[in-house]
């Protein structure tokens, strides 16, 4: 299992304690939850938190704590993970991101993100992976775009998590292969 992956200006590493106060603060902006169907409670959030370091035991590889390497500040997670729901695309591999609102338009999620994908294909060996959201997320289909993953509106799925008729049910689906 690797424990950290290094960009110019970020380390993606193993998530620390110290990291559920800023991740309980990310999660509860409403800017960075835009796209989902709330913002998290605390409890919510560390349930997440637990979630992401259990997963690299489980598989090991997940979705990595970020800092920033010019001042170590913790500002979200860039990373991998098994979806927790069955979908046409799925068994499948997500990259995902949630970067602290004061960070975003920089190019982080970018460049932590190629950095992942290098790693999901080259060192875990995948064969494809895949990334989704809503419709309306456009900085995050930006970033899919960015690092390569096109869109086929054949693909486009309701997220089988959320009621009929809820307007975030809607998702698009970017892929990528190696």
């Amino acid at each position: 299992m690797r424990e950290e992956l290094r960009t110019d200006r970020l380390l993606l590493r193993l998530w620390r304690d110290s990291d559920r106060l800023p991740f309980q603060q990310i999660n509860a902006d409403p800017h960075v939850m835009e796209f989902f169907p709330e913002p998290l409670t605390t409890e919510a959030s560390d349930a997440l938190f637990h979630r992401a370091r259990q997963h690299f035991n489980r598989h090991g590889f997940g979705p990595f704590a970020v800092e920033l390497i010019a001042t170590g500040t913790f500002i979200g997670f860039i990373g991998l993970s098994v979806p927790r729901f069955e979908a046409h695309f799925t068994a499948a591999v997500e990259i995902g991101w949630r970067l602290a609102f004061e960070h975003w338009g920089n190019g982080l999620a970018t460049e932590g993100a190629r950095r992942v994908l290098t790693y999901g294909f080259e060192e875990l060996g995948l064969n494809s992976i895949v990334s989704f959201t809503v419709p309306a997320n456009l900085r995050s289909r930006r970033v899919m775009e960015n690092i390569g993953m096109t869109h086929d509106p054949a693909d486009d799925f309701d997220h089988p998590r959320l009621p009929e008729g809820h307007p975030l049910r809607r998702h698009v689906l970017y892929r990528i292969k190696r």
